[in-house]
């Protein structure tokens, strides 16, 4: 069975043609055009991945994603029209996964619907990879500690995998970016700390005892473990 794609969308015409471009793209595909159903219809239907407007009527999209990311770790990529929210975005501090920023084509919302799924269901490795103590699970975007289990976006798997894979190594923040996207786009130090400032608040669920991720002043950052 195809993926399904939830687009959640307050212009109904815009909405419509992105939902005749993923049908063409051979995915399933359904339309909510305002945020007060979003979490339910989520619940019940379980969607793939979700296209979240952030400019919506009774919920805005921001709002929805925190309330989606507290029962599920579906991708989400959000849409916004105003410059002004860019940087919340590009620090994904919601749990989102991707940006996407109007105007755009169709053709390249499906092209970053893929990219993100590709990461989050098939990217590297579909066996989990054990590293000191540490167990990551690409296929489910899972990080596994002294038996305690803890679900990741991809964006903050992508960033964890090499410091796990290498304790000890030090890796800037260039380095980072580059395995965190596979669109080799370009954001600041800023948005890279403020990743790996959720990252770990993450870890102390499962680590409380000890910060795995350890700042190295200029250089960037490396995973410690005793």
């Amino acid at each position: 069975m195809s993926d399904l794609v939830l687009i959640v969308e307050d212009e109904q015409k815009l909405a419509e043609l992105l939902a005749d471009y993923f049908i063409a793209a051979q995915y399933q595909c359904h339309c909510l055009y305002s945020g007060g159903k979003v979490v339910d219809w989520v619940k019940h239907n379980h969607p793939d991945i979700i296209l979240l407007d952030i400019m919506l009527p009774e919920k805005d999209g921001m709002q929805l994603c925190r309330e989606i990311r507290q029962l599920s770790q579906v991708p989400i990529i959000m849409v916004t029209a105003k410059v002004e929210e860019v940087d919340k975005l590009l620090g994904l501090e919601l749990g989102a996964d991707d940006y996407i920023c109007k105007p755009f084509s169709p053709r390249e919302v499906v092209a970053r619907v893929k990219a993100v799924l590709r990461r989050t269901q098939h990217g590297g490795q579909n066996q989990p990879v054990a590293s000191t103590g540490i167990f990551l699970d690409k296929a489910r975007n899972e990080v596994s500690y002294q038996g305690n289990t803890l679900a990741l976006t991809a964006v903050e798997f992508n960033l964890l995998a090499p410091l796990v894979s290498e304790p000890g190594r030090i890796y800037s923040r260039a380095q980072l970016m580059d395995t965190m996207y596979c669109d080799s786009r370009v954001v600041s130090d800023r948005t890279i700390d403020s990743h790996i400032k959720k990252l770990r608040k993450k870890i102390a669920q499962i680590c409380p005892e000890q910060e795995l991720i350890q700042s190295v002043y200029g250089l960037g950052y490396r995973l410690i473990l005793d």
